[in-house]
């Protein structure tokens, strides 16, 4: 401002004075002490912890935090750095500045930690000094670990998940979906069974979040009960052994449906035949004829509860001759149906007989002359229902078509790696189940699980997907192919994933 009016102005300067200790010329402060005789002087750091003792777990890598709290930290890790700063005692005399770590060897049992502090001193002057922290690692295993070492079959509540049905389908998406949320971090023990999935908890309290997480994903419901182990009359502490079995709606995806008459009446007459097209924490039930839908929970399920006509195994293979399309396109629960009249013959029928069905469908937005369909083949299936029976009159379909085919297509992938990956919980084999029999099915039915993936978008919104390393694409084999078979797109998968050590033994890939 004076520049600009041509005024001419004094530059303040700042003159130095002598240390009144060394006698060094310095800038003046309140002590009129230069930086090196205020150390010399005086020692900030007094009183503040230089050695301190961290009790570590070295079987799942945690820090106690007392009285009781264990945290998970990786070594020079920000949370590692913060519990560190936090056991430091008198700190708060103290403004800290900064602090970070000094490298020391991993199996020294040593953490060195620099910190940098200011602190206020005669008569107002502000000094600025570093020191190190020496933490000693003592291993102590925590009371979880400490439990699984002694005994690993020391449990105190397990989750018994059961479903009658004669695939694990359901328990192959329920597998990415504990994964992908981290359900079963808490559990000790996990072991495949006949018909479901047995968890382990060293807490009731883990158990119990297991449950409620079960029900917010799947249709289920679940009863427990305890058994007393040991208890101390004098002071009254008893000891319990807790179970939870959490029965999974029998009703799968794509499976084949006749509703009850008490429950088709309550949904306004739908069915008596539907499809279920979908199955989270509902079911979402649909009518192939009329396009009539609607959704189940939970609650209304098991007040009523029903089972499958027919399951999708027992599906049959058909070609599509001819279709006409019956209604324009419509969007149903974030699906696309239309209806169309086709006629189609079976497969193995070919060279045999001529026999033709007529059929109404829901995936004429799907379907062409000469593609292929999955159906149910009611016309030589000898249902044997009792809910059917109470229907006087009415008359069953020949064919009921579920979903196209891609078969004929899947036939030449068959021996190609696929560009991604599934991760899989570590799981012990019950003995019963065991065998070449029982492996050859599973592998069977995940194969089909892998490719109703690939098919089904909706199906992998929910689960986590991972890119293949080892997967190499080959020119020849996408200009042979064609039109492929469905395909899960690159944008889709996770990034590549780093796994270490630990994570290598707790979770595997599947491809």
């Amino acid at each position: 401002m004076a520049q600009d009016t041509g005024m001419f102005t004094v530059h303040h300067t700042i003159g130095n004075v002598l240390c009144c200790k060394c006698g060094i010329s310095m800038q003046p402060n309140a002590a009129n002490m230069c930086a090196n005789c205020l150390r010399s002087e005086i020692d900030i750091t007094e009183g503040l912890q230089k050695h301190v003792i961290i009790c570590h777990c070295p079987e799942c890598d945690s820090y106690l935090q007392p009285p009781r709290t264990w945290i998970k930290a990786q070594l020079e890790s920000k949370e590692l750095l913060t519990f560190c700063v936090k056991r430091l005692k008198n700190l708060n005399k103290v403004r800290l500045v900064q602090a970070e770590f000094i490298w020391t060897e991993p199996h020294s049992k040593r953490i060195k930690v620099k910190l940098k502090v200011q602190k206020e001193v005669l008569h107002g002057a502000i000094l600025e000094q570093a020191y190190t922290v020496e933490f000693v690692i003592q291993d102590q295993m925590c009371e979880a670990c400490t439990r699984v070492q002694a005994n690993p079959d020391q449990w105190v509540a397990a989750v018994q998940l059961r479903q009658h049905v004669t695939h694990r389908r359901t328990f192959f998406y329920l597998e990415q979906l504990i994964l992908k949320h981290d359900a079963a971090s808490r559990a000790i023990m996990i072991k495949q069974m006949d018909q479901g999935i047995d968890m382990f908890f060293s807490n009731r309290s883990h158990a119990v979040k297991f449950v409620e997480f079960i029900g917010k994903v799947v249709p289920s419901r679940s009863r427990n009960d305890k058994q007393l182990v040991s208890h101390d009359s004098k002071n009254n502490n008893y000891n319990y052994k807790y179970t939870f079995s959490v029965e999974i709606s029998p009703v799968c995806r794509e499976d084949l449906i006749c509703l009850p008459p008490k429950v088709s009446n309550s949904l306004g007459n739908l069915g008596p035949l539907v499809i279920c097209t979908k199955v989270s924490n509902h079911i979402a039930l649909l009518d192939p004829f009329t396009l009539r839908n609607c959704f189940l929970d939970a609650e209304q399920y098991w007040r009523a509860s029903f089972k499958s006509l027919l399951s999708s195994r027992l599906l049959v293979e058909y070609i599509v001759l001819d279709v006409e399309a019956v209604s324009t396109e419509v969007n149903i629960g974030g699906s696309k149906y239309a209806l169309a009249d086709a006629q189609v013959a079976r497969i193995s029928d070919f060279g045999k007989n001529d026999t033709i069905f007529n059929v109404r469908t829901h995936l004429g937005h799907l379907l062409n002359p000469g593609d292929y369909a999955l159906g149910y083949d009611l016309y030589a299936t000898n249902s044997n229902d009792s809910e059917l029976d109470k229907y006087k009159g009415f008359v069953l379909p020949d064919v009921i078509l579920v979903k196209k085919s891609y078969e004929e297509k899947w036939q030449k992938k068959r021996g190609k790696p696929r560009s991604w990956k599934l991760k899989s919980l570590n799981m012990e084999i019950d003995d019963n189940v065991k065998g070449r029999d029982h492996e050859e099915k599973m592998n069977s039915e995940y194969e089909q699980f892998l490719r109703d993936l690939e098919e089904n978008p909706d199906l992998r919104f929910n689960i986590s997907l991972y890119r293949n390393k080892e997967y190499q694409p080959s020119e020849m084999a996408s200009v042979t192919d064609g039109d492929d078979a469905p395909s899960v797109p690159l944008e889709e998968l996770l990034a590549d994933l780093d796994l270490s050590e630990a994570e290598v033994d707790n979770d595997s890939m599947r491809e």
